[in-house]
């Protein structure tokens, strides 16, 4: 039997919605499955944490802060998490399904990358990187395990299980986190992250595509720290041949000791990169922005050049014959040579000039460059005011809805931040309008389960609170909905993720007459309604200790309601009087006095039965019988 036959996850379905298949993937605090998203009908990857770390909170919490951390990033390369949750023993992530390699897997398969593919992976993992820093988002664990090369060619980064605010420069408690190979020099010292450790790793897995080794190797964990603390990261070209000048200066700007000396975060580094694609990364000299401890300052980081043999003139031998031409050839010779080094230092003062009007043209001038800056969160004006600094214009400004913010924020721009432009360049400025008012989904007469996936298509939620009633519907009937107390019935739109409560039916009332009083009452009981059956009557029809009768409430019933009936006491009895001896008239009527009804058996005219002298002789129920009301009493008279 196979481990994952053992395993109790696969073939699970998690929250009625996520059927759990194969193992894909297992980490230190979860494993990774393939699944099924059964409501949309489409491929997912389903990331449970592993049982035993279940227990402890800190893994927990953990756990579900990579969940909060990946769910604020929506971008091309970071991988999408669709839905999070807890069950039982089991906490989960969806997240999006990406067929694909890691890049570990190509570095272990290539050995190195060529300086072209690895400018690509790092384009990619700093764009995704960048949207992450502008969320807040510290990842921590970045490594070539952690980056995904999908099939169809797109790069990703995925694993946040290390996640945190960058504002939470705090310890990572009892031991570092993270692969020991990435981890910056404050990480190691301190236990301390902020962007500027992603970028930190970022470096390294440059260094690694590049070399095909890691920059510092021990066979002690301790050992490879002690080097990230204490040690620089040396040029890729030290290592391997063939690497251009502008990635051994990225390189080096990204893996400084010194944090401060290193880019904010990802997306100035980005920034650098896209520099470096429009000058071509062949380019011998690269000029990085470095920040020192006062200022940022522009640093030129250039390879050591091979050393060239001087080229020493040979000196200008004249022979003098004594006659004073030689003497004259060389005075000569020197005022040409003078003359030619004004020339020439006219035509380099010349290209000087006109090299720094070329330079000032494609630098400030309306010929240069400039880098989309980041404006979400900023007002209209505000990013209209950054844009313009940058010499980028607003070509339009649009709006689109966005839950958490406010309307007439800047959300961004497109092209995007940190995007290469021409000075003069226009962008699109995109706006919040607000959060969305949505119609509502008519689910009155809905089952319930029907009701929920309508309001949750309709981009609602459903309230916990479930109002439970009786009423005439089928049991699971939803009666309504309701928006703080409205029907919705009553509304056209309502506020996208607003809750709606439903009421449903918990179908009739349990009892009905005709009922065995303890079994209604059992009824009742089980539905938590409240019996009263005090009410006790006589009756022909209905069997003792069954109901007479019924009353429930008008309209709805909920639960605590008292249901109240009258149960039947079976007929009523009388008890037959001796009429034997008695006058036909007086006999007949103390028969009628009793509630019995008298048949007389006589063969004397009835005209004559008020004669002195006629009595009743017999009666065929005898006196003192128990019989019901109503019952007939054969009575025989005669002279």
């Amino acid at each position: 039997m196979t481990a994952d036959s053992r395993d109790p996850v696969i073939g699970r379905t998690i929250d009625r919605r996520y059927e759990v298949g194969d193992r894909i993937a297992r980490g230190g605090m979860a494993s990774v499955y393939e699944g099924v998203d059964l409501r949309l009908d489409r491929k997912v990857a389903v990331k449970v944490m592993h049982p035993h770390l279940g227990d402890d909170p800190d893994f927990r919490e953990r756990f579900i802060q990579e969940a909060k951390a990946a769910a604020r990033l929506a971008h091309p390369n970071v991988v999408n998490t669709y839905d999070q949750g807890e069950e039982g023993e089991l906490a989960w992530l969806i997240m999006e399904l990406v067929p694909s390699i890691t890049l570990r897997d190509l570095l272990a398969e290539r050995g190195r990358i060529t300086p072209e593919q690895s400018l690509d992976v790092l384009e990619a993992v700093l764009a995704g990187l960048a949207a992450a820093h502008r969320a807040g988002i510290v990842h921590r664990d970045l490594k070539p395990e952690n980056i995904l090369l999908a099939h169809d060619g797109r790069i990703k980064i995925g694993d946040f299980g290390l996640a945190r605010a960058a504002t939470a420069n705090t310890a990572t408690g009892k031991a570092l986190l993270g692969t020991i190979a990435y981890l910056s020099p404050e990480l190691v010292t301190r236990g301390i992250a902020d962007a500027r450790s992603d970028i930190y790793a970022v470096g390294i897995m440059l260094f690694e595509m590049l070399t095909g080794t890691q920059p510092f190797t021990g066979d002690e964990p301790m050992q490879i720290a002690f080097q990230h603390a204490n040690d620089e990261v040396p040029l890729p070209s030290s290592a391997a041949s063939g690497i251009p000048e502008a990635l051994d200066g990225l390189v080096h700007w990204a893996t400084q000791r010194d944090a401060n000396l290193r880019p904010a975060d990802a997306g100035e580094m980005l920034a650098e990169v896209h520099a470096i694609r429009a000058r071509g990364i062949d380019t011998p000299t690269t000029v990085l922005p470095f920040l020192t401890e006062d200022d940022r300052s522009t640093t030129v980081i250039e390879r050591p050049k091979r050393q060239r043999r001087p080229m020493v003139a040979e000196p200008e031998v004249v022979q003098d014959a004594g006659d004073g031409v030689a003497t004259t050839a060389l005075s000569r010779r020197v005022t040409v040579r003078r003359r030619r080094g004004i020339l020439w230092l006219a035509l380099v003062l010349l290209g000087a000039l006109v090299a720094a009007g070329v330079g000032w043209w494609f630098n400030l001038g309306p010929g240069g460059d400039t880098t989309v800056p980041e404006v979400a969160g900023e007002s209209r004006d505000s990013a209209v005011a950054l844009l313009a600094d940058q010499g980028i214009d607003v070509s339009e400004a649009v709006e689109e809805p966005d839950y958490d913010v406010p309307s007439g924020t800047a959300l961004h721009t497109s092209p995007p931040a940190g995007t290469v432009l021409s000075r003069g360049e226009s962008v699109q400025l995109v706006l919040s309008s607000g959060r969305r008012q949505l119609p509502l989904p008519e689910v009155a007469g809905m089952q319930e389960e029907q009701a929920r996936t309508a309001i949750e298509e309709a981009e609602f939620s459903v309230a916990d609170e479930v109002d439970r009633l009786f009423d005439s519907s089928d049991a699971g009937t939803v009666m309504a909905g309701f928006a703080d107390g409205t029907p919705i019935a009553e509304l056209e739109t309502l506020e996208e993720r607003s809750a709606i409560a439903l009421r449903v039916s918990l179908g009739p009332v349990p009892v009905a007459a005709g009922q065995s009083a303890d079994e209604a009452r059992a009824a009742l009981e089980a539905a938590r309604l409240v019996a009263d059956f005090s009410a006790e009557e006589h009756s022909t029809e209905v069997p003792v200790g069954h109901l007479i009768s019924v009353a429930v409430p008008d309209g709805a019933v909920r639960q605590g309601a008292t249901i109240s009936g009258v149960v039947s006491l079976g007929p009523e009895l009388v008890e037959v009087p001796e009429v034997v001896g008695l006058p036909v008239e007086e006999a007949l009527q103390t028969l009628r006095d009793a509630r019995l009804v008298p048949d007389l058996q006589t063969s004397i005219p009835e005209q004559l039965w008020g004669v002195p002298g006629m009595d009743i002789v017999s009666q065929e129920t005898e006196a003192g019988t128990m019989v019901e009301v109503d019952s007939t009493v054969v009575v025989t008279a005669t002279f």
